[in-house]
């Protein structure tokens, strides 16, 4: 079956699924595969549970007339979702970046449904899977596609460009993130300009942060772009007031307060802001979505527990993100402070490094304890309380209760230190 005769038997179903445990009726199920599972063996049980047809590419899970044969369905899948792109023909912004995504994403859907109807990547499905998904979760009534791009390899985001076919694009920032992957920061680099690359070669526009010297660097030829900066020597201005601990903004005449932690989300809300001003969204709507925009999902949350004070930002952690972390809670005006860091992953050579560095400027952390967790930060040369495991972690806190603290909780999505929480 060629790829249009695909797209017919799509939108004649009701969604796509990769899941048969999330399955609805009428949906047609795509079975992909994994380093563990082999979504072939689930096409029968998916048209059991009432999809419509099942895409596979072994024959011998051929379950008749419903199932549809392939070469290779996570090929076709991708297929699939640029073909559907290319008949919807509506604006998609694309944006990529080492820290921030997932939360300037959702700032800047949050700010252009106060004027269309849109379809944003849910939470981080950003991959060579996500982003299929999420374009084919788009239909003839959305307005704009905003569509989150994740990499940890050179070609990764000229690829998924491939798919989407953004007209718009923007990058958070370049940090030490996925070095291993990426082969260091300069892989990062380049990695991640592969979405300027794409934008570049087709005449798009790119919005950018002007006071970014290596942004600023990639784009000085460029002609169409639309950027920001606090000084006003760019299109839009924005000026940061505070993050006690919400970050406070101003732009014009408006003053923003945001429920987002860390003047390290000041560009984040800058940017959803910038590119609001560009679809023409009133101040007075961009001020409200971002007033009323909460995060969620272990990103910067602010919770109070029994006696405590914790920020749980504990999503994901890299070299760069951590840094920012930790400056920002050392400024925080909280008393009686303590850190739990956990292990940072995908560093490749520099992990030892990035996690001494990390453990020497926590170091001079003030008035607060600190402890570590995992197997790269035991091996640390620090005074700080070290523990190897989750569990051994879990016996000190068990009979060392933290109270009446302010608790900076952040590592690696690897570490799931949201389970700290269950201990104080």
């Amino acid at each position: 079956m060629n790829t249009e005769a695909l797209y017919q038997v799509y939108l004649s179903c009701n969604k796509v699924c990769t899941d048969t445990r999330k399955l609805k009726k009428g949906d047609i199920f795509f079975a992909l595969k994994g380093d563990n599972f082999n979504g072939n063996t689930f096409a029968a049980s998916a048209l059991e549970q009432g999809a419509s047809y099942a895409v596979i590419d072994e024959e011998e899970y051929s379950a008749g007339e419903q199932t549809i044969l392939v070469d290779n369905v996570l090929h076709t899948l991708q297929q699939l979702a640029r073909h559907h792109r290319k008949a919807l023909n509506i604006p998609i912004l694309a944006l990529t970046g080492s820290n921030g995504k997932t939360t300037t994403k959702e700032l800047i859907n949050a700010v252009l449904l106060r004027k269309f109807r849109t379809v944003a990547t849910k939470g981080n499905l950003n991959n060579h899977i996500g982003v299929p998904l999420t374009l084919l979760d788009m239909d003839h009534t959305t307005q704009i596609g905003i569509v989150e791009m994740g990499a940890n390899h050179l070609q990764e985001i000229s690829k998924l460009c491939d798919i989407a076919e953004p007209d718009y694009g923007y990058i958070t920032n370049f940090g030490k993130a996925h070095l291993e992957g990426f082969g260091g920061f300069e892989g990062v680099v380049r990695g991640k300009s592969e979405l300027y690359q794409h934008l570049m070669q087709r005449n798009k526009l790119v919005f950018y942060n002007a006071e970014d010297a290596i942004q600023k660097e990639k784009l000085k030829a460029y002609p169409r772009k639309f950027g920001y900066d606090t000084t006003g020597h760019s299109d839009v201005r924005v000026s940061f007031i505070s993050a006690d601990p919400f970050v406070s903004l101003k732009t014009g005449q408006i003053t923003i307060d945001s429920h987002l932690i860390g003047k390290y989300n000041f560009n984040n809300i800058t940017a959803a802001i910038t590119i609001g001003k560009y679809f023409d969204i009133p101040d007075n709507d961009i001020k409200t979505a971002i007033a009323q925009y909460i995060p969620a999902n272990n990103r910067s949350q602010i919770i109070e527990k029994n006696s405590n004070t914790i920020i749980l930002d504990a999503y994901n952690a890299n070299p760069s993100s951590m840094k920012l972390a930790l400056e920002n809670f050392t400024a925080l005006p909280y008393r009686h402070k303590t850190v739990i860091l956990g292990d940072m992953f995908e560093l490749g050579t520099d992990t030892d490094t990035e996690h001494q560095h990390i453990a020497e400027q926590v170091a001079s952390h003030p008035s607060g304890s600190v402890i570590l967790i995992g197997e790269h930060f035991f091996k640390t040369d620090s005074e700080h309380l070290k523990f190897r495991t989750f569990d051994e972690l879990k016996d000190y806190l068990l009979q060392n209760k933290l109270q009446n603290r302010s608790i900076l909780i952040k590592g690696s999505r690897g570490m799931a230190l949201e389970r700290v929480l269950e201990l104080l």
